[in-house]
């Protein structure tokens, strides 16, 4: 795919951490996408630092210096996923705006490629200091985007004041992962229905919400 390219990290980045443009990106996205076929192939403790220098036709030396490791490939990974992720929906409907989160988690953990890939990085951020730091930028990252769908809904009157936009999100990926990560439960369309209206209910109810102080409770 890609010759090989002598490149150093730019002064005081983490391996993989490359400035844009140029050969410096090309080098980095061949050797992401590698590293990205191999765990969706093969799986973490597979991935091999000179094959993924040779599927990406980079390399070994330029490969073991930018990333170091394998956890290293894998962190960078995620950064990558977390830049590339598809935009939240705006559909104008609190109801419609989480169905198609829950559509868009269900689908992405049960499409053939990227279930592996993100059941291979869960299971590196579970033995690896960066990757479960970069696993953690992901999902940030992710529910912040959104976020701002909650945000508008409060906004619109559909969810009480104060609501916690995150939270909310949260919660309708949440039962979608635990099914995938930990029990290894089938997850199908009507679990992710099933996690939108469940948010959806909480989120009326103002579970995510501030709790007001009962009557005749100090501050009441």
């Amino acid at each position: 795919m890609k010759r090989e390219s002598h490149l150093e990290s730019a002064p005081g980045t983490s391996p993989g951490t490359v400035r844009p443009g140029g050969r410096t990106a090309k080098v980095r996205t061949a050797v992401l996408r590698a590293t990205e076929e191999a765990l969706a192939t093969e799986g973490f403790h597979a991935l091999n630092m000179d094959r993924i220098a040779g599927d990406a036709g980079v390399g070994k030396t330029t490969v073991y210096r930018r990333w170091g490791s394998p956890t290293g490939l894998v962190a960078d990974l995620l950064r990558d996923m977390a830049e590339r992720s598809v935009p939240a929906s705006d559909t104008g409907s609190l109801e419609e705006d989480l169905r198609a989160n829950a559509g868009l988690v269900t689908g992405t953990l049960t499409d053939p490629r990227m279930g592996p890939v993100f059941r291979a990085v869960i299971a590196a951020a579970a033995c690896d200091e960066e990757c479960a730091t970069a696993l953690r930028g992901f999902y940030e990252t992710r529910l912040g985007t959104w976020a701002a769908a909650v945000s508008r809904a409060v906004d619109r009157g559909e969810a009480p004041p104060g609501t916690d936009p995150v939270e909310v999100v949260r919660a309708v990926s949440a039962p979608l992962y635990y099914r995938f990560a930990v029990s290894h439960e089938p997850l199908t369309a009507a679990d992710g229905e099933r996690a939108a209206a469940a948010a959806l209910a909480a989120t009326r109810a103002g579970v995510f919400a501030p709790r007001r102080p009962a009557p005749g409770t100090p501050g009441a």
